[in-house]
């Protein structure tokens, strides 16, 4: 049993990747520090189960070599990025189209010479179309389309390469609006936007829809433009594992379920009360207005998440395969253990296939139908090792959104999370350091959040 007068400068409710970050900066910063965990385990909505020698994300997030505060929040040092294959692989009109694989060139001169590399690669057969039940030669990879014409190529890549060089803030003072609407006032043609923006941002942001504010799909295209998209190797729970272990210990304590909180203690519903000076809330946005009341609930992007497994895997390699043709519910997929080989046991294949929005009826059925047009190859004899559905997967971010929502509602009393910054484990980290910081002023702390972020090493991209 924890002594229920636990004394503390801060007590964060909530173990996920927001909470337990502000906890390194406040630790850091000589803060003195207690967790609040109500699940058995930390990590939040970044679980990976484990199954027979899987690692099978809940939800799988993709994660980004650009992503700032991946290099920034103390205890990451160890984390290790594994990236897909540069860009992504289109399925569209029965051919493999590689696209966007001039993401993170320096400048919008050398992605004008990779797109026109693109343009002139030459074509490709169209494959017969297969069913589950009969093996058929997989697509073949055709670069350059469904971009377009070379010139639209080229235009393509000249904004990706801009965006990439371009500072956040000035890209959050640009007008707003539902992202589908600025990509068509873009003046970019309908097969571009439909072709690769669209699945591409579906991708990112859990949006098929893409009604996400303008601001924050920019900032999504601008993480990929800069950096390449990654799997954490070893499952989407090693970011919160990692920063839970090098937490000094005794700051996280599970099983703990806060039923109040004020400026000066958390109430909790079997282990008391515990006092302190400052508490921040760290949950997800439902629970957090439960603990707050006024506090906006967002809506949410359902996410749901099928794992399959076999012995012979499909020949897309490390790519992350999206449908262009949007001819089925997968919305992306990929042959996760080419991405990250920990995630599956020696001679078996992970195949990690993402649904958005609600899923349909016979979920499984209907993902393989459409797995075995996406990889040209039978499905019947695939194991299928999970079905994860997450309904509040991701607060979603429409017009307008506040991307630096407050985290001091008073002084005394914090909130941070994805919900009061970007969905994403970016914003989930950018938010928590936005607190810990305010936490550091307001305290009168002497530590070093009052400073700029010392340079990082970055996560180790294998």
């Amino acid at each position: 049993m924890l002594e229920p007068a636990y004394q503390a400068d801060v007590v964060i409710v909530g173990a996920g990747v927001a909470g337990l970050s502000a906890a390194h900066r406040l630790t850091s910063a000589g803060v003195t520090t207690t967790v609040l965990e109500a699940a058995p385990c930390v990590g939040g909505r970044m679980a990976t189960e484990k199954v027979d020698g899987f690692r099978l994300d809940r939800i799988g997030q993709l994660l980004s070599t650009a992503y700032p505060e991946l290099a920034l929040t103390p205890g990451l040092d160890a984390l290790t990025l594994r990236p897909f294959a540069p860009g992504v692989l289109l399925h569209s009109d029965g051919r493999h189209h590689r696209a966007g694989a001039q993401a993170g060139a320096g400048s919008a001169r050398s992605a004008l010479h990779a797109v026109r590399a693109l343009a002139g690669a030459p074509r490709s057969g169209v494959p017969p179309r297969p069913s589950t039940g009969s093996p058929t030669a997989p697509p073949r990879v055709r670069a350059g389309a469904p971009l377009g014409s070379a010139m639209d190529q080229a235009r393509l890549g000249a904004a990706l390469a801009r965006l990439a060089a371009t500072p956040t803030e000035r890209l959050l003072r640009r007008p707003e609006a539902p992202a589908a609407e600025a990509l068509a006032a873009r003046g970019l043609p309908a097969r571009t936007i439909d072709g690769f923006l669209r699945p591409l941002l579906a991708a990112l942001l859990c949006d098929p829809d893409l009604t996400t504010s303008s601001r924050c799909a920019d900032l999504a295209l601008r993480a990929f433009a800069a950096g390449r998209l990654s799997l954490p190797e070893g499952g989407a729970d090693v970011l919160p594992e990692l920063l839970a272990r090098t937490l000094p210990p005794g700051t996280v304590h599970t099983g703990v379920r806060a039923t109040a909180v004020s400026t000066t203690s958390v109430t909790t519903a079997e282990h008391g009360e515990f006092r302190c000076r400052a508490v921040l809330v760290a949950t997800d946005a439902r629970t957090a207005a439960e603990l707050l009341p006024g506090l906006r609930v967002p809506d949410f992007h359902p996410v749901t998440v099928v794992h399959h497994t076999t012995d012979e895997p499909p020949t897309t390699g490390a790519s992350l395969l999206l449908d262009a043709d949007r001819g089925g519910p997968v919305a992306h997929t990929t042959v996760t253990s080419q991405v990250d080989p920990s995630r599956a046991p020696a001679g078996r294949a992970l195949i990690s296939s993402t649904v958005l929005g609600a899923p349909p009826d016979g979920v499984d059925t209907a993902v393989r139908m459409h797995l075995a047009r996406l990889y040209g190859t039978s499905t019947g004899r695939w194991e299928t090792l999970a079905v994860h559905h997450t309904a509040e997967a991701v607060p979603a971010m429409r017009a307008p959104h506040d991307l630096r929502r407050p985290v001091r509602l008073l002084a005394g009393l914090y909130v941070c999370g994805d919900h009061r910054d970007t969905s994403t484990v970016q914003g989930a980290l950018h938010s928590a350091h936005r607190a810990s910081a305010a936490i550091v002023s307001d305290l009168g702390a002497t530590g070093s959040l009052h400073q700029a972020d010392p340079v990082r090493t970055a996560p180790r991209a294998a």
